[in-house]
């Protein structure tokens, strides 16, 4: 027999193919298991050809290493069909690791068929040198080199089928699992080779025309080392950006959280919102018509609140109603509801074994309320009075309950305020008071009894320019002297009423504007509210339209603030509304951003210019790093989709420099400068005043401020009313804050 000899470096670089071809098979099996659809095929045929082309490599290296004294090639048929040999048995071995169960039956009949691939792909290399006379084989050295290769695809399936899944030391355990496939591959081939036997004067008919083994060496070792290494490669990859994105999942999950949250939430009180007080007052009902059993809606508005939000400021006014808040949820059962609706309004919803049990809660909260709340260092007392509605038989459904409870509480409010008073069939909103007020706001209009106040608007930079003005709805009744706005506001929008006002603000609005242009004042904004009811009036567009044209304005200088809970009532409709006002050149600005439940899919199609940031995320900005990173996201929104950022109620120096350094553009707020008059506004556009020389008024950002002032026909007497702030009650007050605020 010939006697043959190896060369240790190939044997060294076959072990070296070997472990990094097992290494990337295993890899592999977890970039299969994780990918669905289409991609699992693409990574599966991949796959097969990587791993395949890595123990063909390392099988023809092998080879390579024996050499004998004769000139040695192989036939090109017999190698492909190795080649292809070795793929096949790869996919098949990378398809089984990579499915969810493998059963013991399964593994062994797979092994089975594996290893007789491999088995299959070492003789048929074998044979591809065609020696004459053949090859002689040690029989039970070839039993037991098929025996190895079913052994070692046994154990590389099941150990590839355990660490398809990613985990902490997941890769430590491949790359020890690799060594061992590797070594077992290697075991496989060498013996095979220890099983053949060349006889004496054999010569390689393959040396003709076959392949030039020396030759090809380098380059098949060079193109399998970079076909295994671009997979692995692409594997990490693929595997780092599919961590990447189940993080970015996961973190758009926790946002749409947050974000279902804050639109069923109060974001002041954490309480639910009108919103979600409406869905469980519904299911309420349900309960009870299927049961058999009632509830209670209490309606309860705080006595006193407004005097204390005025005098101490709207800070010490937010933690008034945290506390409140804290003190009614402590009357309430854990199954029971407590939900602010804006300002110091609540309602409570409360399980009842007969009426009587309402009752005593009311006391209970009446009580609760009585006892003096401490606020930097101030004591400070409210009370509140509340209407109780029962269901059933004090109305058929969840809007009938509410309406008719906070007619209750309007009831007992006239009879002396601080106290209980259950829903009575007598009662209803067109009270004696309610009935004169509708009827003397049905003629404030003609009577001229509506003006305007101006809150200035600045650029966000230190010490930048005012570049525009909100306009503010004031009502100055001839008897009544400054009616709050929460009195009034309520009340048109459930008339009707808001749309004629509404459309006299925008008229003078853009008159002023006028009148400030021919004067020669700076170019400026005019920034004018719009209701939700006014907003859906086929007069809308018209009178926007017509006012611009009457005083000569042009578009640009007007700004319409939409809430964006207006604008996701009806997207469609919005948008096209929306197109044609952005067509006539007026600007878009989207109000209160971040209170109701908006869609960004439809936002990005808004041909809004501006983005207004609620003051609910102002007021707790430097204590609360909730709310700047709020604020953060809807700037960084806003920069995405090039819309200008106005933050309103800001009320301190560091607000102002916070929001400044986040990026904010226009800045208002009680710090900044507060609502005047238009000849005040003129004084200060003139540089003859300044905001600190107008009236003390407070302007309340996406609420009611009524503005410190002499009513009529006291002035002589010298007699001052105090300021009063008071906040919009429910969302209809809210569409309406720059006309109320």
């Amino acid at each position: 027999m010939l006697s043959g000899n190896y060369n240790a470096l190939l044997v060294l670089f076959s072990l070296l193919v070997a472990i990094l071809a097992s290494y990337t098979a295993l890899d592999l099996v977890g970039r299969i298991s994780s990918a669905t659809g289409r991609v699992t095929y693409l990574w599966l045929t991949g796959g097969a050809v990587a791993m395949g082309l890595g123990v063909w490599s390392m099988h023809f290296v092998g080879m390579l290493a024996f050499s004998l004294p004769v000139q040695m090639s192989y036939d090109i048929p017999l190698t492909l069909a190795s080649l292809i040999i070795a793929i096949a048995a790869s996919g098949l071995a990378l398809w089984f690791s990579s499915r969810p169960t493998l059963s013991a039956q399964k593994l062994c009949s797979v092994s089975l068929v594996m290893g007789g691939g491999i088995a299959a792909m070492h003789y048929t290399g074998m044979a591809a040198m065609e020696m004459s006379p053949g090859i002689i084989y040690i029989h039970s050295l070839v039993v037991l080199s098929i025996v190895i290769a079913v052994a070692a695809s046994g154990a590389a399936l099941w150990i590839a089928h355990k660490l398809r899944r990613g985990g902490r030391y997941v890769r430590h355990f491949r790359i020890g699992a690799a060594v061992i496939m590797g070594i077992a591959i290697v075991a496989m081939h060498y013996t095979g080779m220890a099983a053949a036997k060349f006889p004496i004067g054999s010569v390689c008919g393959a040396a003709q025309d076959g392949l030039d083994a020396h030759q090809l060496a380098l380059p098949i070792l060079v193109i399998t080392l970079a076909v295994l290494g671009i997979a692995l490669v692409t594997s990490v990859l693929d595997m780092r950006l599919e961590i990447n994105t189940a993080m970015l999942a996961s973190s758009l999950a926790e946002a749409n959280e947050e974000l279902s949250h804050l639109a069923l939430h109060d974001t002041l009180t954490r309480l639910p919102n009108r919103m979600l007080l409406m869905d469980r007052l519904k299911h309420a009902v349900a309960d009870a018509d299927a049961s058999g059993t009632q509830f209670a809606v209490m309606f309860t508005d705080l006595d006193g609140f407004k005097s204390i939000n005025d005098t101490f400021g709207h800070q010490t006014g937010d933690q008034l109603l945290i506390q409140v808040s804290e003190r009614l949820l402590g009357c309430l059962q854990p199954k029971d509801t407590c939900a602010r609706l804006g300002g110091d309004e609540f309602v409570m919803l409360s399980s009842l074994r007969v009426p009587a049990d309402a009752a005593l809660l009311a006391d209970r909260l009446i009580s609760y309320l009585e006892e003096p709340f401490i606020i930097s260092g101030h004591h400070l007392g409210v009370t509140g009075t509340v209407g109780i509605a029962i269901y059933p038989g004090d109305g058929e459904d969840a809007a009938a309950l509410l309406k008719n409870a906070d007619i209750a509480m309007y009831h007992a409010k006239s009879l002396g305020r601080n106290q209980a008073c259950f829903f009575e069939d007598s009662m209803n909103t067109d009270t004696a008071s309610h009935l004169s007020l509708l009827q003397d706001l049905r003629g404030a209009r003609k009577r001229c009894e509506f003006a305007l106040h101006y809150q200035p608007k600045f650029d966000a930079r230190a010490d930048g320019p005012l570049i525009g003005v909100e306009a503010l709805l004031r009502w100055h009744h001839p008897v009544r002297g400054m009616i709050a706005p929460d009195d009034f506001i309520p009340l048109a929008e459930r008339t009707g009423l808001i749309v004629p006002i509404g459309e006299w603000v925008i008229d003078e609005a853009c008159r002023q504007i006028g009148v400030w242009q021919r004067d020669g004042q700076p170019m400026m904004t005019m920034a004018v509210n719009i209701s939700t009811l006014q907003f859906n009036h086929a007069r809308f567009i018209p009178t926007v339209q017509d006012a611009l044209v009457r005083h000569g304005v042009s578009a640009g200088s007007l700004t319409l603030e939409i809430t964006e809970s207006t604008a996701m009532q009806d997207v469609e409709t919005s948008l096209a509304i929306l197109g044609t006002l952005t067509k006539l050149g007026v600007r878009i600005s989207i109000d209160d951003f971040g209170t109701g439940y908006s869609s960004l899919l439809h936002l990005k199609r808004m041909p809004a210019s501006e983005l207004k940031i609620d003051r609910g995320f102002i007021t707790g900005l430097i204590k609360d790093s909730e709310d700047a990173a709020i604020v953060s996201a809807i700037i960084g929104l806003g920069e995405t989709l090039k819309l200008n950022i106005v933050a309103e109620g800001v009320e301190t120096k560091e607000q102002k420099e916070l929001l400044a350094r986040l990026g904010c553009d226009l800045l208002q707020g009680f710090y900044l400068g507060r609502p005047m008059p238009a000849d005040a506004m003129t004084r200060l556009l003139s540089g003859h005043a300044s905001d600190k020389d107008a009236a003390p008024e407070v302007y309340l950002a996406g609420a009611a401020t009524v503005v410190a002032t002499a009513p009529v026909g006291a002035a002589v007497a010298g007699t001052v009313t105090a300021t009063v702030t008071a906040t919009v009650a429910g969302n209809a007050a809210g569409n309406v804050a720059g006309m109320a605020a």
